[in-house]
């Protein structure tokens, strides 16, 4: 096992074990002995993200109440498959809606990362912190091959560390009109339709770590694109799903408290009763539609 072989010195082991098909018995375990072993990283990971409904009452009861009714912490982490990929509808979506309104208190961490390097920060960080919290990660299945979701070696060395808000590189900032804020896969969506359209007066901003809010990161962005005229959510999940009833709020408290009069505005797919839509063409038109928005 290469993992547990990586010198002489090393301190710690990885363990990895098949479980039977039962996400409420498996995460409860799992949460269990967090509680006994809070040293170390203890992951569940499910197939698809939809899988921790049948967990539901774990995590309600439990992982996101435990320290408010017993003063008992966790430091679980959840790895969901989460991303609009074609899949369908019960391979899709996590629920992140559902984590994002349970999220309370500095209870747990709700991240989507888009980079290796915020992975792997994320992960170091949960291990390493003096205290406990469970751990909900949004992992989408696409990013594992994508082309752009990479990192340097530079960005795990000494001195690197997990960065909640990702800015974005553009180099005229006074020409940027439109800020862009999005979570997840849905950046490389917009990243290559800006390419394509060469629209160089809008900046792409991500929230790697959606709760707790990192308002702070937020109101540097927003101060940083002064000239910016146009305040955007985009999101691949349906309007009444994904981050947008959690972020509108937050949004529209951080802009009237800076005093502007800009309106955070949302683009993405259009209410549904389905986390996504059927089959792939169905699916395709969806994506081009709101990329089409995003860019008018």
């Amino acid at each position: 096992i290469p993992l547990n072989n990586l010198g002489n010195d090393q301190g710690g082991n990885i363990e990895i074990h098949n479980s039977i098909l039962s996400e409420l018995a498996v995460m409860g375990f799992e949460y269990g002995y967090s509680y006994s072993s809070p040293n170390a990283l203890v992951i569940w990971e499910a197939q698809f993200g939809d899988f921790a409904n049948s967990a539901q009452m774990v995590i309600d009861q439990y992982l996101v109440s435990g320290k408010a009714k017993w003063l008992r912490m966790s430091g679980i982490v959840l790895l969901l498959p989460h991303g609009y990929e074609g899949q369908g509808p019960e391979h899709s979506s996590a629920r992140l809606e559902r984590f994002l309104q349970l999220g309370a208190n500095n209870n747990i961490t709700v991240a989507n990362c888009t980079t290796p390097a915020s992975i792997f920060h994320l992960l170091r960080r949960q291990a390493l912190r003096s205290y406990r919290n469970p751990l909900i990660v949004m992992t989408p299945k696409s990013l594992l091959r994508h082309k752009l979701a990479v990192s340097k070696l530079a960005d795990f060395a000494e001195g690197t560390f997990f960065k909640s808000v990702i800015e974005d590189d553009v180099k005229e900032i006074d020409k940027v009109e439109k800020v862009i804020f999005c979570s997840g896969k849905v950046y490389y969506d917009l990243y290559e339709e800006r390419e394509k359209q060469g629209k160089n007066t809008i900046a792409l901003i991500r929230l790697e770590e959606l709760y707790p809010y990192p308002k702070k990161e937020i109101l540097e962005q927003l101060d940083k694109y002064k000239n910016a005229k146009q305040i955007v959510w985009c999101q691949e999940e349906h309007k009444n799903m994904g981050a947008w009833h959690y972020i509108k709020p937050k949004f529209e408290e951080v802009l009237k408290g800076i005093g502007s009069k800009l309106e955070v505005e949302y683009v993405g797919r259009d209410e549904s009763a389905s986390p996504a839509a059927g089959y792939m063409k169905l699916h395709l038109e969806e994506l081009s539609k709101f990329l089409k928005k995003a860019f008018e």
